[in-house]
């Protein structure tokens, strides 16, 4: 993979779909392409007098003060935002709102009423029929386990009846996330001590002796020359309450597109803080990928977050309670402003990647005194004295095995047919049983049901499975698409949603209609353009319904059009399939929930 490649983007060229007809052949892979800039146009329909809100701040500075009571040149400023900025006293009433926000709501989700949503319906109309299909080829190397063959029959089982739990771990590059992944699968007899020391001597080799646990999961020479996770890295191990898969995601800001995959499966996110000196402070800071992970790890639908202060033992730490306190009051504010309940769904607990304290055995008493009576008492919502038995004590809640299947499409490849990789999000996958593949509304059957190399009679929701799509080609299983049983989930490429904008690119002071980024929503991705916002609400709680623009720290409802139609659902009703990101320029801008959808068609 070539690390300098900017984010892949659907070529405008890419064949489409129409409802129940057939593919045309998919064209060759585009070249990547970078992300487009978001400059904020003029609006298309000029602004009539009965259309102003007399009490915008926005157009009563304009009118006042830059045009002296004129009322049609102020007009005329108002449909043209970007020449707005040349203006000093605008400049300053948009840097009144900048600044993140911690929300004062627990759960900024649910914050909202809606209601501007609402009374927008009526305006949403879809003039054209067609939906186009993601010609998406992922940028990824995945390891693809093939299933059994049909010369090596073997009787299909039923699942395992403990839980399932997948588990991303996330957080700045050099937190220690791919160690402490190795650690675990090591301390859980996963890897045997052979390996250890082969692993050993080829990180001597290479001057890094404290990478070799990070090579159990780095499985490729680039990785582990650089000492930087790029791809997901995957792999499983259990207890005797829960079975678990690892998602290992790359800490480096170049490929946050591979950890919105990999996050995008997770149920628990186990976000790895360096307490060393300077190294939580650089991850933490604005730019540091501890923040973006963090918020992309909520609104990818991640139920709990353990934070877990890797590097305790490093000599500038020395498992210090000050150091420890420290990272956790500097984290909580941002935790809750990203939307995390922090009573119910935030954990925290000091480790050492290195050397398994904390991980699978407490740590000796003789090199921290003060975390058994901390645990004990249960501060930081931890009441567990080690990582493993708190994930056992984790339950996941809202997953319904009757509801209607939901599989988003990951990854797909050919092995004696088309075999499709994805998490089962809610009802209960079963081999020989009819599937509607979305957007393209084509309707196949489920041949096979694999976990790992192992056939399945079913699988719940939860479940990382493979499946064999029936009489389907390569063309017709593409990554983002949805995986149903009737009734299929919805299609669209209009929606009206609740953003939180969390940060602006250099080149977009403001965020109005006309403001592009790419949209993220479970496995899709797609280009994205606002074009209408209804009302906006700043830190304060107050409501400006019919607000032109809006800025950093502020609530949006708006108008949302994609370039080509994903497969989505309102988040009251599949809230995995209701969350989306908005990213531009190599940052994430903003976070929503999709509130309304245009209403369905005869």
């Amino acid at each position: 993979m070539n690390a300098n490649a900017g984010e892949w983007k659907p070529s405008a060229a890419a064949s489409e779909w129409t409802p129940g007809g057939v593919a045309a052949p998919a064209p060759a892979a585009p070249a990547p392409a970078p992300e487009p800039t978001p400059t904020p146009p003029a609006p298309s329909r000029s602004s009539s007098a009965s259309e102003i809100d007399e009490n915008d701040p926005l157009w009563q500075l304009v009118l006042t003060k830059i045009c002296n009571g004129d009322r049609d040149r102020a007009v005329k400023l108002i449909d043209n935002p970007e020449s707005l900025l040349k203006y000093p006293e605008v400049e300053a009433l948009i840097a009144s709102g900048e600044g993140a926000a911690a929300m004062e709501e627990d759960d900024w989700e649910t914050g909202g009423d809606g209601n501007g949503a609402a009374d927008a319906m009526a305006e949403m109309k879809i003039d054209d029929d067609t939906e186009a299909a993601a010609e998406a080829t992922t940028t990824t190397t995945i390891s693809k386990p093939k299933p059994a063959s049909k010369t090596m029959e073997v009787e299909a089982v039923e699942g395992d009846p403990r839980e399932h739990l997948n588990l991303v771990f996330i957080g700045h590059v050099d937190a220690g996330k791919s160690t402490l992944s190795g650690n675990i699968l090591y301390l859980t007899d996963n890897v045997d001590k052979r390996t250890i020391e082969k692993y050993e001597a080829e990180a001597k080799e290479r001057n890094r002796e404290s990478w070799f646990l990070a090579f159990i999961m780095d499985t490729n020479e680039e990785e582990r020359a650089k000492g930087k996770t790029v791809e997901v890295g995957r792999a499983t191990f259990d207890t005797d309450l829960h079975r678990y898969s690892i998602l290992d995601a790359p800490g480096h800001k170049n490929y946050v597109p591979n950890m919105i995959m990999g996050a995008s499966q997770a149920d628990v996110g186990v976000l790895v803080i360096s307490a060393r000196k300077g190294e939580f402070e650089s991850g933490f800071d604005k730019g540091g990928q501890t923040r973006e992970h963090a918020l992309l790890a909520k609104t990818l639908g991640v139920s709990y977050l353990v934070v877990v202060i890797n590097k305790m033992d490093e000599p500038t730490v020395q498992w210090k309670k000050e150091r420890y306190d420290e990272c956790i009051s500097k984290l909580r504010p941002f935790l809750k402003g990203c939307g995390f309940k922090i009573k119910k769904e935030v954990k925290f607990m000091p480790i050492s990647g290195l050397t398994g304290a904390n991980v699978k055995d407490e740590v000796d008493s003789s090199d921290c005194k003060w975390w058994a009576d901390s645990w004990k008492a249960g501060d930081n919502n931890t009441d567990k004295p080690t990582l493993m038995s708190l994930l056992d004590s984790l339950e996941m809640k809202g997953r319904d095995p009757n509801a209607p299947v939901r599989m988003p499409i990951l990854d797909r490849y050919t092995d004696r047919g088309t075999i499709a990789m994805g998490k089962v999000e809610s009802g209960t996958v079963r081999p020989g049983m009819k599937i509607t593949m979305m957007p393209t509304r084509q309707k196949y059957k489920i041949d096979g049901v694999w976990k790992e190399e192992l056939p399945l009679k079913s699988a719940r929701p939860g479940e990382n499975i493979l499946v064999k799509v029936a009489n389907a080609s390569m063309e017709d299983v593409q990554k983002g698409f949805v995986l149903c049983t009737d009734p299929p989930c919805r299609s669209v490429d209009k929606l009206i949603c609740q953003v939180m904008i969390m940060d602006l690119p250099d080149q977009a002071k403001i965020f109005t209609a006309g403001f592009q980024a790419n949209f993220h929503a479970h496995c899709a991705e797609e280009e994205a353009t606002v074009t209408k916002i209804f009302e906006t609400t700043n830190r304060k709680g107050v409501v400006n319904k019919g607000a032109r623009f809006a800025n950093v720290g502020m609530t949006v409802v708006c108008m949302i059009e994609l370039s080509r139609t994903v497969p989505c659902e309102t988040f009251d009703d599949y809230p995995f399939l209701g969350r989306f990101t908005l990213r531009t320029e190599g940052k994430t801008c903003a976070i929503g929930v999709i509130k309304k959808l245009p209403p369905k068609k005869d």
